[in-house]
Order: C-alpha cells, then sequence, then structure tokens
C-alpha cells in the first residue's frame, strides 16, 4: 500500500459488545489500515475469545492487570512504534469511526501545506444522535498565528493544541520524539497530557471530515458529577500542572485557573458532595508523590518495553 503506512491502536477492558462495533468499523474504512493492535486490560467478559475468534489479523496485546487507558495507549503505542508505521491511530473502544474518518485523517496529514508534517490530527466526535460530543472537543491553539490557521484552513482543518485519544492520527516520528502516555495517571487527562506534551512546539489539527461516534452511556462532559472517579481528574491535573513539561508556564497559570473554576463548579453541582471532597482530598494528597514510570506501570501488567 503507498502513502502514510497507518497503524490503529484500540484499548478495551470488557466492553466486548462495543469493541466488536469498533473493529467492524475499523475493516470497514474506505481507507485500508496496514496493522491493527489492540490492547486488553485482563477484560473478563469473552474479550480474548473474541479477539482470537476475528477473521481479520489483529496484534492482540494481552495485559495483567487493568491499566487504564493511560497504560493501555502507552503499551498500544509502544507496540505500534516498534514496527515501520508513518501513523497511529489512537481509538478507544466505544469509538465507531465512520467509512471515511481514516482517509480524511490521511488527507488533511498528507495535504497540509506547512513546513512539518502535522503531528497529530484529531476527527470531530459526535455522540449517537450526530450532536458534538463536549467531552471530546480539541481545544483550538489560542495564539496560532495567520499563516499557521491559513494553512489549516487549506485542509479544511483548524489549529489545536490537545486533543481526546477516542480518534487521534499521531505521527510516529513525534511520538517516537515525545515517548509514551503517562501511564500512571491510569484514566483521565492522560490524552490531555500526552496531546499537550506533543503539540507544544508542533502543528495538530482538527479535522471536521473525519467523523467517529463516541458511544458513551450518556451525553455530556466529564465533569458532570464524575462520583469517585474525580479523584484520577483531581490527582493527574495535579501532576499535570506540576511535574509535566507539556504546558508553559502561562498556559499553566490559565488552565489551572479554568480548572479550579470547573472543580468548584462541578462539587457544588454534585449529588454527592461528600465523595468528591473525599476525592479532591486524596487527589491532592497523592499527587505529592511523582507518578511512577511509565515501564514500571506497564511492566507490572506483564508488557516490558524495549531498553
Amino acid at each position: 500500500m503507498g502513502g502514510t503506512a497507518v497503524t490503529a491502536v484500540v484499548v478495551t477492558w470488557n466492553r466486548r459488545s462495543l469493541l466488536v462495533e469498533c473493529l467492524d468499523a475499523l475493516a470497514a474504512q474506505s481507507r485500508p489500515i496496514d496493522r491493527v493492535v489492540v490492547v486488553d486490560n485482563a477484560s473478563t467478559d469473552g474479550t480474548p475469545d473474541l479477539l482470537a475468534s476475528r477473521a481479520e489479523p489483529l496484534d492482540v496485546i494481552r495485559l495483567t492487570a487493568n491499566t487504564g487507558g493511560a497504560g493501555g495507549f502507552a503499551a498500544g503505542l509502544a507496540s505500534a512504534l516498534q514496527a515501520d508505521t508513518d501513523a497511529v491511530w489512537l481509538l478507544d473502544d466505544d469509538t465507531i469511526p465512520e467509512p471515511d474518518a481514516l482517509a480524511e485523517l490521511v488527507r488533511a496529514r498528507e495535504t497540509y501545506p506547512g513546513a512539518a508534517v502535522p503531528a497529530l490530527v484529531a476527527s470531530r466526535v459526535v455522540w449517537t444522535d450526530g450532536r458534538e460530543h463536549p467531552m471530546n472537543t480539541p481545544r483550538t491553539r489560542p495564539r496560532a498565528t495567520p499563516k499557521e490557521r491559513d494553512a489549516a484552513a487549506a485542509v479544511g482543518c483548524r489549529p489545536v493544541r490537545s486533543a481526546s485519544f477516542v480518534s487521534a492520527l499521531v505521527d510516529a516520528e513525534a511520538a517516537r520524539s515525545e515517548g509514551l502516555p503517562m501511564a500512571d495517571y491510569f484514566l483521565w487527562n492522560d490524552d490531555f497530557e500526552y496531546t499537550t506534551r506533543l503539540l507544544r512546539h508542533r502543528v495538530g489539527l482538527f479535522c471536521p471530515a473525519s467523523v467517529v461516534v463516541h458511544k458513551t452511556k450518556a451525553f455530556g462532559s466529564t465533569d458532570v458529577d464524575p462520583g469517585e472517579r474525580f479523584y484520577f481528574e483531581v490527582r493527574n491535573k495535579a501532576w499535570m500542572f506540576t511535574r509535566s513539561r507539556s504546558l508553559s508556564t502561562q498556559e499553566k497559570v490559565l488552565y489551572g485557573a479554568a480548572t479550579l473554576n470547573r472543580w468548584a463548579i462541578t462539587i457544588v453541582d454534585s449529588g454527592d458532595r461528600g465523595v468528591l471532597l473525599h476525592g479532591l482530598r486524596r487527589g491532592l494528597s497523592d499527587a505529592r508523590r511523582p507518578p511512577r514510570p511509565t515501564a514500571r506501570v506497564l511492566g507490572e501488567a506483564g508488557f516490558e518495553l524495549d531498553a
């Protein structure tokens, strides 16, 4: 196959029926995928048997423990980068791409008129009823130059500062240079930290012509009464603002202020403020220690990174 060689990485955990939909949609892409890697986060719902029964060739990574989306994407990306690939398409298992989703991502990547290949091209994410999903809206690059905006517009895109792992085409060379997502984040903000790190000095695009359906149970953003998961939001944001190189000092101030405001609103509007306040205290306390190295987290789940 000529042109850009693409490896798809799908991370799954106990969502067998949705995984079937996702894999069927990948197999039906108008622009074929060169390799598909599925990371199974120690599922207990029959996912291994399902993957073994699939007709299409799949490279399956079966972890011995659930490492969350963060660990799953770190393992999948590491596996993808070991092979000869130009780009890696990151997807959640509840992401159902439209038939031309990959073709549009690759088109934007290959025809972008800027000096460098985009480090990331993100899809437009909609819910099951066609509305744009508020959970997965890429952040527009705040101070993109007119030249950067014009270059993005030339391929029907806009420049972005961050994106979601729900559907993102990542340049392999940029990923090899930047490293992997932080596996110890487990869930929440792992994609925010990684994509802002990847795009701090590189080009990122939002491609509305590439459409995927994110089949979450409900329509809404992640901060709608998150319950016990609020712990990960707090701990990981604190890690990101204090220990990551993904944001500039000015960005940390701006995003930090916005985060505190959103936390306050989330807690006030919650039906169980006690749970969120406990998550806030525990998250801030646990953030005082640094994240464990990704190699250690994955090694404990049976996946060894190459030295």
